[in-house]
């Protein structure tokens, strides 16, 4: 019954991460499959960081090594890492992006470009 489970965190992870893939070809701009490729590769990753630790604690209760143990905690830090880092990322790189003069296509709101006037006109 747990290996259905499994399967299933990891068809989920398979699915997340195929849609980022295909974000990051099919969008228009950098903001748009930044966007795309960051959300589903996280989802994608969080699934398979749980079908890890799932795994790892049914190995550890069937053979009692705590090496199991140490494989579910590590993956459990990894995925608090990734949480972490993977927003600050893609907004570091889309805040460098728009720095750098590569605006969004189709805009309605562009608050960092109001910004950027606000300070020339002072």
């Amino acid at each position: 019954m747990i290996e259905y489970v499994i399967m299933i965190f990891l068809a989920i992870s398979v699915t997340f991460n195929m849609l980022g893939s295909i974000a990051l070809h099919r969008f228009p701009d950098v903001y748009t499959r930044l966007h795309g490729a960051t959300k589903c590769t996280t989802f994608g990753t969080i699934f398979a960081t749980f079908a890890v630790i799932l795994h790892a604690i049914v190995r550890l209760k069937e053979t009692g090594n705590p090496k199991y143990l140490q494989m579910a905690l590590h993956s459990a830090v990894a995925l608090l890492a990734l949480l972490l880092t993977n927003p600050v990322g893609a907004h570091a790189i889309a805040k460098a992006s728009h720095m750098s003069g590569y605006l969004p296509k189709r805009a309605v709101v562009d608050a960092y470009l109001e910004k950027r006037r606000e300070k020339r006109n002072e």
